[in-house]
This record gives structure tokens, C-alpha cells and sequence, in this order.
């Protein structure tokens, strides 16, 4: 059993009781609905929420896929009508709310999820410079994570994605993937990626924690079939670039010491560390690093989520630092695809051109 399917297990007690009383409520603004209804609508959303995905474990089918993706749209909707719910009983509390209005409010849950839905599934391409001393000549490299192929983003982004790598491959030199590759809700057989194969550029790739939870060796033979460049916890040398992809590493796994990470600075090239977490970049810079490349956070991925990602320190986008009087730089992005809901409102589904310059 994979770590994601013992985490909706865990909490299927918990998401069941939810929607019960979210039920309740709803239909309570429409007369009521017997407690015996609710309690089997409520089971057949467990079902919903658990069947699909151990069957995806075994062997990905169309009909499990279908069953998972209507579990996601229906979990991200009950979300929104649970604040829909809040403020109506609230304000209700104090002054009378036409029902014309509340029927608007609950109709703008819909509108926001086919919204949101449309929006996750179109890559966009953004554009950054970065200005760095060691570099002798321009190289553009495109920046993508979290693509998350698994039961509701399964074959489709994976052909996407290659479609839009092609065309930007007559600028761009090097794909970048920090990690989450996989999505672990389903699982991962060696044609899947094959599409990248027909990509133009180099793609190189570095495992996420999500790469885990299907059989971190059933992404990598995938990712080699496809021809995509595997760094575990190693490097490589692509013109003035000393690329080092370091893992995410779990407790039980032992991850690279700092003594072989500064062992791996090259003083005449630009050092990236391709990292899934954006953590530890102050670390990395005292090591040598100039550039970190992460994803993971997905920038919060939808309202009101997104508010809290931005409290957060280096959730998505560009920063520079200084050290020794030379800029640095860690680049985190909001990711392609999407975990757990089909949805995006207020990040993109991103592929990004890092264009690295010769500082003046």
C-alpha cells in the first residue's frame, strides 16, 4: 500500500463526517433531507474516494481514472460550498438573505470549478532573466516540476507537456524537471513518458517525494526509456552549467553529505543544485551553489490556499541573494500539473524560461 493511499485512508474518517454535516446543511437550505439519505450519500462518496485507488495501484483504467477525477471535482467543490455554508448561516444570524442570493452564491461554486478545471489543464510559458558573472555564453533553460502524472492527470499531460517543450525547443537549450514527476495515484509503467522521447532538447530529471510512492524504480525506468536524463544524487557537466540533482531524501533514506556536494563546485561554471523542496538554499549558496531550481509548493495552487503559500518563504518565484558580492539565485515554480484536484485558480500550470546572461 502506497503512502498516498494510506493517507486518504487516514483520513476518510474525518472527510466523511464533513461531508455529512455539509450535506446537512446545504440541503437544509432547500427544506431538509432525511438523515438516512445523507448517510448514504455519505458512504457513496467513501466508496467514491477509496475504491478507485487501489484498483489504480495494480493496473490504471479508464473507469477508475473517471471515478477518481469525479471524487477530486466533487471534494474541491464541497470546499467552496463549505464557505458558501459559513457566510450564509453567519450573516444569516443577523439579517434576512434572499434566497435569490443564496442560490447565486451556491451557483458560483460551479462557475469557479469549471473555471479552475479549464485553467490547470493550459500550460503557460513565462519568461525570467538571470544574470550571472560565469557564464560565457547565453543558455536558456526551461524550469518545470510537479507534473504529477498519476490517475487524474494521467497520459494527456504527458503529451501536453511534450508538445510545449517542442516549441520552445528552438530557443531553449535544457528541460529541468525539480522533481514530482509522478503523482503516485496510480501506477507507473516504463511507456508512459515515452511521449518525452520526442522532445528536442535534453530533459533531466530529479525524483520528488511523490516519485516515491508509486516505486521510485518504476519512474526511473520509465524516465530512461523516454531518454530522460536521471540525476540521483549526481551530476553533470552541460556547457558552462555543473548541474547537481540531489533526491528527496525520506528519513530512512540517507541523502549526500555537504562535504560531497562542495567536493561537486566547479569554481569556472555556474553551479545549479536541482533540489524538490525549497528548502536549504541558504546552505546550498555557502556550499558554492549559484542557482537552486525547486517546485513542490505549487505556489498554493488555488484560493484561499494560495493567500497562505504567500506567507510562506520562497513559495514560488524568482529570489536573489548576495554572497561574496555575487548574485545568487533560487528559482521555485508553481509546477505543470496538480495533486490531489484538477484545479487551478490564481497560479498557472507553468513551464518557465530561465534566461541565464552574462552579467555586465
Amino acid at each position: 500500500m502506497s503512502f498516498r493511499t494510506k493517507r486518504v485512508l487516514m483520513s476518510t474518517p474525518l472527510i466523511a463526517i464533513f461531508e455529512f454535516f455539509l450535506m446537512k446543511y446545504l440541503f437544509l437550505l432547500f427544506g431538509g433531507l432525511d438523515d438516512s439519505y445523507l448517510l448514504s450519500l455519505t458512504f457513496l462518496f467513501v466508496l467514491l474516494n477509496t475504491v478507485p485507488m487501489f484498483f489504480e495501484e495494480k493496473k490504471s483504467r479508464f473507469i477508475t481514472r473517471a471515478l477518481d477525477e469525479i471524487s477530486g471535482f466533487w471534494i474541491w467543490m464541497s470546499l467552496f460550498f463549505f464557505f458558501d455554508i459559513l457566510f450564509i448561516y453567519i450573516i444569516g444570524a443577523f439579517v434576512e438573505i434572499p434566497f435569490y442570493l443564496i442560490v447565486a452564491l451556491l451557483l458560483l461554486v460551479p462557475i469557479i470549478t469549471v473555471y479552475s478545471y479549464w485553467h490547470a489543464h493550459r500550460i503557460i510559458i513565462h519568461e525570467k532573466t538571470i544574470e550571472i558573472d560565469k557564464i560565457n555564453k547565453e543558455i536558456n533553460v526551461v524550469h518545470l516540476s510537479d507534473v504529477h502524472f498519476g490517475a487524474i492527470r494521467h497520459r494527456k499531460i504527458i503529451s501536453d507537456l511534450r508538445d510545449k517543450l517542442n516549441e520552445l525547443s528552438s530557443v531553449c537549450d535544457l528541460a529541468i524537471i525539480s522533481g514530482d514527476l509522478a503523482d503516485g495515484s496510480c501506477v507507473v509503467e516504463e511507456d508512459d513518458f515515452l511521449p518525452l522521447k520526442d522532445v528536442d532538447i535534453p530533459i533531466v530529471f530529479t525524483a520528488g517525494n511523490h516519485d516515491f510512492y508509486p516505486g521510485i524504480e518504476n519512474v526511473y525506468n520509465a524516465c530512461r526509456k523516454a531518454g530522460i536524463i536521471v540525476l540521483d544524487n549526481e551530476g553533470m557537466e552541460f556547457e558552462d552549467l555543473n548541474i547537481f540533482g540531489l533526491t528527496y531524501s525520506f528519513e530512512e533514506i540517507e541523502s549526500v553529505s555537504e562535504s560531497d556536494l562542495k567536493a561537486f563546485i566547479r569554481e569556472d561554471k555556474v553551479n545549479i543544485i536541482n533540489f524538490h523542496v525549497p528548502k536549504n538554499w541558504e546552505g546550498f549558496l555557502r556550499l558554492g551553489f549559484d542557482i537552486q531550481l525547486s517546485g513542490h509548493t505549487h505556489g498554493g495552487q488555488f484560493y484561499p490556499v494560495v493567500w497562505i503559500g504567500d506567507m510562506i518563504l520562497y513559495n514560488r518565484g524568482l529570489f536573489k541573494s548576495k554572497i561574496g558580492g555575487k548574485d545568487k539565485y533560487l528559482h521555485v515554480t508553481t509546477g505543470v500539473g496538480s495533486m490531489d484536484y484538477p484545479f487551478r485558480w490564481g497560479t498557472d500550470s507553468e513551464l518557465v524560461i530561465l534566461k541565464l546572461r552574462k552579467k555586465n
